[in-house]
């Protein structure tokens, strides 16, 4: 039990704070089914019994919440999650069809129930993504239900983040109140990664919504070893293993360990327990592993990103181990040697490597000050029982973040800006947990130190990540630092000068912190994101190329080599598009012109800072122009004239597939302007082994492919796999005639072929 409260010397009566957990140690039950948890929220002060109101209706009961809570917890609540919404709804239709590689299999899985069982690229079933589907899914239907659009697509994401914050809220809330709740929530929402992914329809949106659910679920069944929740907990990550294999299983360790040692009951029951877990985790991540595995591989489509038509070495070799030593067969690049300076294309690795100045943007902000909060937070419940339910908090979330942040420096392989949405949500319960507690004990001298410190630090860090984009908003990284520098010193003087002063500064502690990102999200959402890999808020000085220091990459990695000073990318790809940064025909990019602080130059379509390749639409035109890269028709998608279009869809419903082209981003932009069918040969990267020169030239013989679109870069040789690309390509440029529409070479394979 804690002890009376008293009112520190200098601040009026008041309600007390939550409970503490120190200096001295003390005693906690298990909490009841469904009683409010310690600390979780103040008791309502006692009152004389109001007359008999009848039951409230739904309505008021949003709006008001728990009728123990303050009457401005539910209200606070509800508009956190209207702003985020806001805040990634805003525009949504500018990033076009985003990454046209994922989209065009939404659209085949929103036209054939087995395309959208196995992910294929295609209606036709030809290859599938280079992921398990389980990230499609919700796209999937929603095209089903409302059409194909940029809307349809990117709506779920966006709603997916606002289910984060939410169940960031009730996770941290529940033992550390509804300000830490909220806190925590709104790090999360103005994170720049997070609103770019959760605007975007790469497989990270739903992966990070299923670790904080995780996570979530977790800390329910440590309050009082509840088996059911850490059930849900195994399902969470099962799920998550269909989003993007092994990386759901990054905090696993973490997150098994702290049960283990900390659950209220006993070893062996605990044991039982993560059995049971792992069960339910077995069941809901393999049920559809099991099927693809068994499956007759004559009749599913090919599984992408293979070497061998496997989802299982797909899963532990390229998207798995791979991703950790750099040895990624089927990948281009990749590799290099883990620790120190490695990391061969993907960057340098190493602890700094999060801060520097491609990663720094995107998700450091509050960085250091979430490992500042976790050993503050871990001091200060050191004397607190083995199954103390805050510092348990403290531990899950906190291995969560190390576990991960360790990876994510130290792995060789591909490793994209984007990546870091998986770091936010750790982040912010830290934030909010850690700032919270030093509150309360905030007339310790120590306490409120540490705050001033974590504030200071914020503000001088913001005012150097600000610095590297010199010429975008100078005067914010100013108002950053003097604000976090006033913050700082009002926090060691809050306790003297009253409540109400106490009240203002840390409301302007909470504003500096959070002011400099927020001006990056805010510039992220007012841009639209297309192409294989995207990066979040302006161009940033000693960035690898691309947006904010982007690296040209894809889903399954073709690294960039884009570099300041408008340096181009190695071309590739359709003629056009000519890629902003990169060049036509194979041939490396032009000097472009030279950029702001010495970063990559301008494009030829007038896309800022280079390195950016948009999604095909169908106009002719790009879907918003941030994506990545530089290979033409690899990173993002090719540019599909009237002319050409109008030549696929006539006949198509004779043809399986309209027409094949190299790599998954070439074909899906011609799917996604025509409707119908394309066939990715090679799958990502091309360089795949599907289909083989002899099954290729089959379907041409039975009429089931109409028109070969060129890929005039020789995209597709072998890049790191054993794909044939190359020999089919070969073999129709030397049997069939080819003819230029608009600006793009196609074959019809339905013509007679030459002597």
């Amino acid at each position: 039990m804690t002890a009376p409260y008293s009112t520190p010397a200098g601040l009026p009566a008041g309600p007390p704070p939550p409970p503490d957990d120190l200096p001295g140690p003390v005693t906690r039950t298990p909490v009841p089914e469904h009683a409010p948890p310690p600390g979780g929220h103040r008791a309502a002060a006692p009152s004389a019994p109001a007359a008999p109101s009848g039951p409230r209706g739904f309505g008021a009961r949003v709006w008001r919440g728990r009728a123990e809570d303050a009457r401005w917890v539910r209200p606070a609540f509800l508009a956190l999650l209207a702003v985020t919404a806001a805040l990634y709804l805003w525009d949504l239709s500018a990033s076009g069809y985003a990454n046209s590689f994922y989209s065009a299999a939404v659209q085949a899985g929103s036209e054939s129930w087995k395309a959208l069982f196995f992910g294929s690229s295609d209606a036709a079933n030809s290859i599938t993504v280079d992921k398990p589907p389980a990230s499609l899914w919700p796209m999937d239907l929603a095209v089903r239900i409302f059409g194909l659009s940029s809307w349809s697509i990117l709506v779920p994401e966006a709603l997916m983040g606002v289910a984060t914050v939410g169940v960031l809220y009730a996770a941290v809330r529940r033992r550390f109140g509804p300000a830490a709740g909220l806190i925590a929530g709104a790090v999360l929402a103005v994170t720049p990664v997070a609103a770019l992914m959760f605007r975007f329809n790469n497989p990270d949106a739903m992966l990070a919504l299923l670790m904080t659910a995780a996570v979530y679920c977790v800390l329910r069944a440590l309050e009082g070893a509840r088996t059911k929740w850490l059930v849900w907990a195994g399902v969470a990550f099962g799920l998550a293993f269909l989003t993007k294999t092994l990386q759901a299983f990054l905090i696993l360790p973490p997150l098994a360990v702290v049960y283990a040692v900390v659950a209220p009951t006993a070893f062996r029951r605990r044991i039982g327990q993560l059995a049971l877990a792992g069960l339910a985790l077995v069941v809901s991540g393999g049920w559809w592993v099991a099927i693809v595995e068994l499956w007759p591989a004559s009749s599913r489509p090919y599984i992408g990103g293979s070497q061998d038509n496997s989802f299982l070495s797909l899963t532990f070799g390229y998207n798995g181990f791979g991703r950790i030593t750099g040895n990624e067969t089927g990948s281009v690049g990749g590799g290099g040697a883990g620790g120190g300076q490695g990391g061969g294309q993907w960057g340098a690795t190493g602890i700094t490597r999060l801060f520097d100045a491609d990663m720094g943007g995107q998700i450091a902000w509050l960085l250091p000050a979430a490992f500042v909060l976790l050993a503050a937070g871990l001091w200060l419940t050191r004397r607190a029982p083995r199954t103390d339910a805050r510092r348990a908090a403290f531990l899950v979330w906190g291995g969560s973040l190390l576990m991960t942040f360790g990876v994510f420096s130290f792995m060789s392989g591909i490793f994209h800006q984007y990546y870091n949405i998986a770091l936010a949500p750790y982040i912010a319960a830290l934030v909010g947990m850690g700032a919270t507690l030093l509150w309360e004990k905030r007339t310790h001298l120590a306490a409120a130190a540490t705050l001033a410190a974590t504030s200071a630090g914020t503000g001088y860090w913001a005012y150097v990540l600000l610095g590297r984009a010199t010429d975008w908003h100078p005067w914010l990284r100013w108002t950053v630092l003097v604000s976090g520098l006033l913050a700082a010193a009002g926090l060691l003087l809050a306790v003297r000068l009253g409540r109400r002063f106490a009240a203002a500064v840390a409301g302007l502690g909470i504003a500096a912190a959070l002011a400099a990102p927020f001006a990056y999200t805010l510039n992220t959402v007012d841009t639209g994101h297309s192409g294989s890999i995207v990066t979040a808020g302006p161009a940033v000085q000693g960035g690898r190329g691309g947006p904010g220091g982007m690296r040209g990459g894809g889903p399954g990695g073709m690294p960039g080599q884009g570099g300041q000073n408008g340096q181009g990318l190695p071309g590739g790809g359709q003629q056009p598009p000519t890629v902003p940064g990169g060049g036509q025909n194979g041939q490396p990019g032009q000097q472009g012109q030279q950029g702001q602080q010495g970063g990559p130059g301008q494009g030829a379509q007038g896309f800022p800072r280079g390195g950016t390749a948009g999604g095909g639409t169908a106009d002719g035109g790009t879907a918003g122009g941030r994506g990545g890269g530089g290979m033409g028709g690899l990173l993002g998608g090719a540019t599909v004239s009237s002319a050409m279009k109008t030549l696929l869809e006539k006949n198509a419903s004779d043809y399986t597939w309209v027409a094949a082209a190299i790599g998954s981003q070439n074909s899906a932009s011609y799917q996604l302007a025509t409707g119908d069918p394309v066939m990715a040969i090679g799958g990502f990267n091309g360089s795949d082994p599907s289909p083989t020169l002899a099954q290729f030239q089959r379907y041409v013989a039975e009429g089931k492919i109409h028109y070969f679109i060129s890929s005039s870069g020789g995209m597709g040789g072998g890049m790191g796999g054993q794909g044939t690309s190359s020999a089919i390509t070969t073999w129709v440029t030397s049997a069939f005639t080819a003819k230029t529409v608009g600006s793009t070479t196609v074959y019809d394979l339905t013509s007679p072929a030459k002597s």
